[in-house]
């Protein structure tokens, strides 16, 4: 994974093309408290993926519309073991007709796992859009046992 951090608080964090490469982190440009920041992250994505974490405690820098922002912020309430569909996630932050606005922002999520954009799925269940492909979503997805 690729994370980036800025003044102390997680800024992005994306997976690598490399499938094996998803638990270690590729550092960019910091400065020393950026760098025990990545540390910190680093450990707890490896607790995270051997199933001993479910919520992170890494400052957040999102960057993004207010409507992101807004959808973001509503990700971060859903539980690890749930899923939300794109619709109640609408709902929820009161657009109930901007389903598919919400499908876009979820889609410009720029922290992985954990802003979890992993657990929104389609109307009746399916797995839809992932910007890193469906078949990790659904690994994700089955490492918190919400499918």
């Amino acid at each position: 994974m690729e994370a980036r951090v800025s003044r102390g608080a997680l800024v992005s964090l994306t997976f690598l093309r490399d499938p094996a490469a998803a638990t270690t982190i590729e550092r960019r440009d910091q400065c020393d408290d950026d760098a025990h920041k990545l540390d910190v992250l680093e450990t707890q994505l490896d607790e995270y993926f051997a199933g001993a974490r479910t919520t992170f405690d890494i400052p957040l820098a999102l960057r993004g519309t207010p409507f992101q922002l807004t959808a973001w912020t509503a990700l971060l309430d859903i539980p690890s073991g749930f899923t939300e569909t794109y619709a109640r996630l609408a709902a929820r932050i009161d657009r109930p007709s901007a389903a598919r606005a919400v499908g876009a922002a979820v889609g410009a999520n720029p922290v992985a796992i954990i802003v979890p954009c992993h657990r929104i799925i389609g109307a009746g269940n399916k797995l839809t859009g992932y910007a890193a492909g469906i078949e990790r979503k659904r690994a994700l997805l089955e490492l918190e046992q919400a499918i």
